[in-house]
Order: structure tokens, then sequence, then C-alpha cells
């Protein structure tokens, strides 16, 4: 990023992004984020480098970028070692215009870094597409199929996603960019569309300020990241596609399943909830009453702890 770029970046995601590094990634430049890399935690306190703190691996949704995940960061951080990375086509990532975008695709970007990291065993947080991620790694994690060799995922928490296409309800604009026509209105889309869809999919009494709505359109439309909108959205399909497989990956989970959703959600809210309390046999949810799509943002304390309980209890 030049410095007029950065520049132009709110004060929050300035303060993210040089928090931040890079790994190559089959020649493209991938942002990530480990907490115990900083010199200093966010306490001020020195971090030991020989720390053996659980690792907790951050997966962020779509439309956005691991920015998402800015307010539980802290209190996460106190108790795990937190890692992230912006995917293939977002945020501060490389966003190539000739690549194939896909699941499998994004899975392996986190099995890359994972293992640049030296990283054996972790547990996952997941929101939005990236459900759809983790549920690619739990996957192949029951399969043994890890291509950056051996790698146990301890526990996952999901955040509201399409974990099941049948009870996914995605906005018009999503149904129009993962349309033949989705390459045209992806070159249309504008700020004021994108904030009118933010607000829709968040809690009444707990919506986006303007500072946060400008930077997740800042996150968007970095390094010209509309030009790719309709090829990122490719997931919807792949949810269809790959159903069997990924909704297996839930019912026959080799580690714990957490489900933490804001019930208030129109896209996978309530109803995926008793979708999912129909087809998964496990009792870890966590409802968050009034609260929209993006609950790390809208109640981060309740979600902070019901993480950080969960994994304490497995």
């Amino acid at each position: 990023m030049n410095k007029t770029q950065l520049s132009e970046l709110g004060s929050t995601l300035k303060q993210w992004y040089r928090a931040g590094q890079y790994y190559d990634y089959q020649g493209l430049s991938i942002y990530y984020q480990d907490s115990d890399s900083n010199e200093i935690n966010h306490t001020g306190d020195a971090l030991d480098a020989s720390s053996t703190r659980p690792v907790l691996l951050l997966i962020h949704g779509f439309p956005t970028a691991s920015w998402d995940w800015v307010k539980i960061w802290p209190q996460l951080s106190e108790h795990y070692r937190v890692v992230t990375l912006d995917m293939i086509g977002f945020g501060f990532s490389d966003k190539p215009v000739n690549f194939k975008y896909s699941i499998a695709e994004q899975a392996n970007v986190f099995e890359a870094l994972l293992r640049h990291l030296n990283i054996k065993d972790f547990h996952i947080v997941a929101h939005d597409y990236g459900d759809t991620v983790a549920q690619e790694l739990l996957h192949r994690h029951a399969l043994k199929e890890h291509p950056s060799g051996e790698l146990e995922i301890k526990s996952v928490s999901l955040l509201n996603g399409g974990l099941f296409p049948e009870s996914h309800r995605p906005k018009l604009i999503q149904s129009l960019l993962n349309s033949p026509l989705g390459s045209v209105i992806a070159k249309v889309i504008s700020k004021r569309s994108v904030d009118k869809n933010m607000r829709s999919i968040f809690g009444q009494c707990s919506q986006p300020s303007e500072q946060e709505l400008e930077e997740m359109w800042q996150l968007i439309s970095f390094n010209n990241g509309k030009r790719i909108f309709h090829k990122l959205i490719g997931y919807m399909t792949e949810r269809k596609r790959f159903r069997d497989r990924w909704v297996s990956s839930l019912t026959h989970a080799k580690c714990p399943i957490q489900l933490i959703n804001g019930t208030a959600d129109p896209i996978s809210g309530e109803h995926m909830v008793k979708r999912f309390e129909t087809l998964v046999s496990i009792n870890n949810i966590h409802r968050l009453e009034n609260i929209g799509h993006y609950p790390q943002m809208e109640a981060p304390e309740p979600v902070s702890s019901a993480i950080i309980s969960f994994i304490n209890k497995n």
C-alpha cells in the first residue's frame, strides 16, 4: 500500500492495517495478523515469544475482511494467540481478476498460513462466508485431507452464516451479483447501496456507525475490489453444489461445535438456528436477541465471552 492509500484510511482501519504483515501464497500477497508477533499486546505488556497459548483462528465473511474482528480482538488476545487473514479478493490482500475464486482455495490459503506460522492445532471462529470455509476445513479434518500436513482442529464457533443453502435468504444485491448480470451489477454498486444493505442486516438497536460503514467501503473498494465482486459471490452457488460435503462436516465433526447467532439477522438468523437444531445433534447454541448479521461488531462482549467460555469447557 502506498502512502496516499494509507492516508485515506479511517483511523481504526489504519491502526488495524499497521498491526499486520504479509506472506506469499503462490505469488499472491496475503495480509494477516498474529497477536503474538507484535512486540507488545494491547495492554502494553511484552509478549513471550515462546508462548504456548492456544491458537484461535478467525475466518471473516463477505464482503469485508479480517477487520470485522477488531472489536473482539483485544479480549480474545488476552487468552489466546489470535491469528487471522484477509482472504484472496478481500481487504488488504491481493485481488486478482484472473483467478478461480472458490471456498476450497480460500481453505488452502488458511492452511498455508498455518504452515507458515508452524501452527499444528487451533480453534476456529468463523462468520458468514468464513463459516463455509470452516466447514471445508472441518471436512478435511474429519478425513485427514489437509494438504499442508497434519492439522488438529480443537473446536469451532460459527457466527451468522449460510450453513445450509436451503435456509439462506440472500439480499437482492447478492442474488443479482450471483446472476449472469453479476459483472454489470458489480460496476454500478455504490457506497450508498452498500451502506443501505449493511444497515438492513444489522439489528435495529445495534446499527453500524458512519465510520464503520466508511471503513467497510474502504475495505471493499481497496485495490479496485469492486471489479471482482461478482466472482467472490460464487460461494452461493458452491454452497448448493457441495451441500452434502459441507453439511456432513457439521453432522460428523470430530471436534466440539458452537453456534453463536444474532437472531434478528434477515439472512441467517433464527430460521438458520432452527435448521441447525434439526440437522446437527448438538446443543451448544448461543442466541443473541435483537442482534443482526454481524454479532462480533454488534455485541462484542457477549460474543467474546461465549467464545472464551466454550473453549475453556473443551
